[in-house]
């Protein structure tokens, strides 16, 4: 069974139509989601004109039987704050919510689908390749 953690970003392209990430995610099984990405899309709904029908499309494939959206818990922080410290030692700082976003795929297991290069800091994450 494929199961992948989606960025915030693949959701976007896949909104987009882009064809490569739209049949990407026609052959995962269990689609993982943040609560960090639905606040990063949140806060993109509302700076544009097409928020009410932006939450509509969000809602809509939240409610799809495959996707699992994951909240930040205690154990989240743990894996974020040994994600933190390792990119710390190494030099190599990424996004705040990237690195929380990594810390959900490493606490349930997924792998993980973006487009941003720099997850490829993070030793041991997992990433999916279409």
């Amino acid at each position: 069974m494929k199961k992948v953690l989606i960025d915030t970003n693949i959701y976007s392209f896949a909104m987009k139509g882009d064809v490569d990430v739209v049949n990407a995610l026609r052959k995962i099984d269990v689609i993982g989601f943040s609560a960090i990405s639905i606040g990063e899309l949140f806060s993109g709904f509302k700076g544009g004109s097409r928020e009410s029908k932006n939450r509509e499309e969000l809602n809509l494939f939240l409610d799809s039987p495959r996707v699992i959206v994951h909240a930040v818990d205690e154990g989240t922080a743990d894996f974020y704050a040994s994600i933190l410290d390792n990119l710390r030692i190494a030099g190599t700082p990424i996004p705040t919510n990237d690195i929380w976003i990594a810390a959900i795929a490493f606490q349930y297991g997924y792998q993980l689908f973006s487009k941003d290069n720099h997850f490829s800091l993070m030793p041991g994450l997992v990433q999916f390749r279409r």
